[in-house]
């Protein structure tokens, strides 16, 4: 058999992209505010790629140069047979890190099946330590079933946890601190995340409730002096992670609007339904799933075409809060 030929994946910005962002699911088992409506209306399951398929595409992009796949939704954990998927990728033997993104509603259950398959490190939700807050927040979550979660998650020995927190004026604001507090006592990392202007939403004003990065940071330093960290996992990443001298926990501020990050961008998402998306912030897109499902249908077509997408990969989105959104899919339809 010949080699299976090596291929990156460059932009037209020489960008290399090698990081995959792969949603198994749009549905979740909570409603959070920021991220989809009450009454969501979910992709058809035909239209869904199948756990084969996502294992397809997995192996696509690691083909092709990527070195880290993170499993989003939705709520990835909430999908049937999810950890077929999570050990199924967790043997590809050219990917280095297997990662996850959850609300922790599961991980009693799950967080060590995780660790065992593979799965280096995880981020947990935790937008408020208020019981009814929370609530309200997620519309449909149980604050004490997410602790336990996160307790699960640290009893199972991953790499490193983050939580990702978006902080909401008006609504959560007063408990940035209290989320310090709560990272540093279970020694996890904690990063704030400012809302992003994904779909269309009436239950709050996003202008009127954002919370900067730089406003988070003075209040988190009035406590914590914070130390900058640069990329301490060398990944590009969005966040930009600060040290505190006291303590093993890290804060992340990932900064959309404030601190835009674009020139940094080294990844894709797939979502559920097999769209290439080339930017959180545009609709640039390839539909994968008609690869997947085509007549001719083989790895090599599936590589092309992830190949040829990269040229639709713009420069940079453009978040403006003063006008509707731009991008009408919800957070939860793009992969989290």
């Amino acid at each position: 058999m010949p080699e299976h030929r090596q291929q990156e994946l460059v932009d037209r910005f020489d960008r290399r992209v090698e990081y995959l962002r792969l949603s198994v699911t749009d549905r979740c088992d909570f409603r959070c505010v920021y991220c989809m409506a009450e009454d969501m209306q979910f992709v058809p399951k035909p239209q869904v790629l199948s756990l084969e398929e996502l294992s397809q595409v997995a192996e696509a992009f690691v083909n092709l140069g990527v070195r880290k796949i993170r499993l989003t939704g939705g709520e990835p954990l909430i999908r049937h047979n999810i950890m077929q998927l999570v050990e199924q990728l967790g043997a590809l033997p050219d990917l280095d890190e297997l990662v996850i993104t959850t609300n922790g509603s599961q991980l009693q259950r799950l967080a060590t099946p995780l660790r065992e398959a593979g799965v280096g490190r995880i981020n947990i939700s935790l937008d408020s330590l208020q019981p009814r807050r929370f609530r309200q927040l997620t519309r449909t979550g149980h604050l004490a079933q997410v602790i336990a979660g996160i307790d699960a998650a640290c009893a199972a020995g991953f790499e490193r946890i983050r939580l990702n927190a978006v902080i909401l004026l008006g609504r959560n604001d007063d408990e940035t601190l209290d989320l310090v507090e709560f990272a540093r006592s279970r020694q996890v990392d904690l990063a704030f995340i400012e809302e992003m202007p994904l779909g269309r939403i009436e239950e709050h004003d996003r202008a009127l409730s954002l919370a900067s990065s730089d406003w988070l940071q003075e209040q988190i330093e009035q406590r914590y002096p914070l130390r900058p960290l640069g990329d301490p996992e060398g990944t590009a990443g969005p966040a930009r992670m600060f040290a505190m001298e006291d303590s093993v926990s890290r804060i992340g501020f990932i900064s959309p609007h404030s601190n835009n990050f674009c020139h940094l961008c080294n990844r894709v998402r797939v979502t559920a339904e097999g769209r290439l998306l080339l930017c959180l912030g545009n609709e640039h897109s390839a539909d994968l799933r008609q690869v997947l499902r085509g007549a001719d249908a083989s790895m090599t077509t599936l590589e092309e075409a992830i190949v040829a997408a990269m040229d639709l990969k713009p420069e940079r989105h453009w978040f403006d809060l003063e006008d509707e959104p731009q991008i009408l899919r919800f957070m939860n339809a793009t992969g989290g």
